[in-house]
């Protein structure tokens, strides 16, 4: 008894490639082949673009929160002080910040004064955030002190400010220039509370890479906003970092309990992990969305197929006399399909990656063509569009494309070796 081949035997490509390669004249290839081939790879194009470009944004939308924010925030409980005021600042902050550095994982403890006042320069005027800093400290901020993007010198810190670009850019001042900061909380006299004004010397300019950081964020010495803000000998917070920021929530009963008794704990997740959550519902939709147009695409080799199941009619009665058992005629049609869906996945993966990889220069085009103002940072937070190539996100778009591919090819190759070969000869 001959044994049968094994599937996919050698002469089963081989009937399907010249299938494949046969001009539409010689019942070969249809249109709809074509068209599911080029619906294919736009699809996964599509897919893998998305995905890196949200990724690619949720990684730079993070990175500027851990380069520029606290990882988590250490503040007191309201309470009363001497003069029966309400406060939250920390009398003991040097004490507090020392017991909160020998947490395990805990890499640096800052003691911040935080105030809002107005800068003034050449007529402009411009609401900011003051951050009150020691120059060991800020020095150690990686989006602040990063020597590629800012102006300046931190090196001069202790007898100047350090400014945002956005609120450089909109008092149009610069390194050397001086900026007016006005208070309305300052000296206190029997007639009030009259405001304080006091200019400084603009010794560095930063860019975060957030415009709202930059827009709104300057830096000036602990001592010096100590005096400016009237916190004589207190902090208003701890800025605490952490060396795994993303299980910052390891850290902070730790923290909490080093801070000491009335100390709250806010974390760098507390503050946008709203906005982190729903970039992850988004991310989720968009998958969804762009997955039903992959399988779109692939029902498109339902059509050709079944297309080239009736062009070949002739041939299967011709190949099932001589022998070919149903199975084979399965798998030839079930190559031909799935050829397809291969190439049109890989060149998806290809055109994919590179938008990915060349998203600046192609950015910068579509911003040319389109006369500018294409990105708004001040909508988006941040000044360009990223994009990170992750080998899951491109892993999973292939599986998506392959699978449906695969699977819809297995209905049309099945009627083609069902077909009976008398009624496919009877009028030949």
């Amino acid at each position: 008894m001959p044994q049968s081949p094994a599937p996919f035997a050698p002469y089963e490509w081989m009937i399907a490639w010249r299938y494949l390669r046969a001009k539409r004249a010689e019942g070969g290839v249809s249109v709809m082949t074509w068209i599911s081939l080029i619906g294919i790879t736009l699809a996964v194009f599509a897919l893998i673009a998305t995905l890196a470009v949200r990724s690619g944004f949720r990684a730079e939308f993070v990175d500027t929160i851990l380069g520029s924010n606290a990882h988590v925030t250490v503040y007191h409980v309201q309470r009363l002080d001497e003069f029966g005021r309400t406060t939250r600042t920390l009398p003991d902050h040097a004490a507090m910040a020392d017991r909160v550095r020998l947490v395990p994982g805990v890499t640096r403890v800052a003691p911040l004064v935080k105030g809002q006042v107005m800068a003034s320069a050449r007529q402009r005027n411009a609401g900011v955030e003051v951050f009150g800093i020691d120059a060991a400290d800020i020095a150690q901020i990686p989006r602040i002190a990063n020597p590629e993007t800012g102006r300046g010198s931190l090196d001069d810190f202790e007898n100047g400010i350090a400014i945002g670009s956005g609120v450089a850019l909109e008092l149009g001042v610069g390194v050397g220039d001086k900026v007016k900061l006005v208070s309305p909380n300052g000296v206190k006299t029997a007639f009030g509370t009259s405001p304080r004004v006091k200019s400084y010397d603009i010794v560095y300019v930063f860019t975060a890479g957030r415009y709202d950081i930059d827009k709104t964020r300057v830096y000036m010495p602990f001592e010096e906003a100590q005096l400016y803000f009237n916190r004589d000998g207190v902090a208003d917070e701890l800025e605490v970092i952490v060396d795994s920021p993303e299980g910052v929530e390891g850290y902070t009963t730790a923290i909490a309990q080093a801070a000491g008794a009335g100390a709250l704990i806010w974390t760098w997740q507390d503050a946008s992990g709203g906005f982190l959550r729903a970039l992850e519902i988004e991310d989720n939709v968009m998958f969804v969305i762009l997955s039903v147009l992959v399988l779109i695409a692939t029902m498109n080799i339902v059509s050709g197929l079944i297309m080239l199941v009736k062009n070949k009619g002739r041939d299967i009665g011709i190949l099932r006399t001589m022998g070919l058992t149903e199975g084979s005629v399965m798998r030839v049609f079930f190559i031909c399909g799935s050829f397809t869906g291969i190439i049109g996945t890989v060149l998806g993966v290809i055109l994919g990656c590179l938008f990915a990889i060349y998203i600046d220069p192609i950015f910068a085009f579509v911003n040319y063509v389109a006369g500018g103002g294409v990105w708004d940072p001040s909508i988006r937070g941040i000044y360009a569009l990223p994009a990170k190539l992750q080998l899951g996100d491109v892993l999973s778009a292939v599986s998506l494309s392959l699978g449906l591919s695969f699977v819809v090819t297995i209905f049309p190759a099945r009627r083609a070796a069902r077909m009976n070969p008398v009624e496919a000869l009877r009028y030949e």
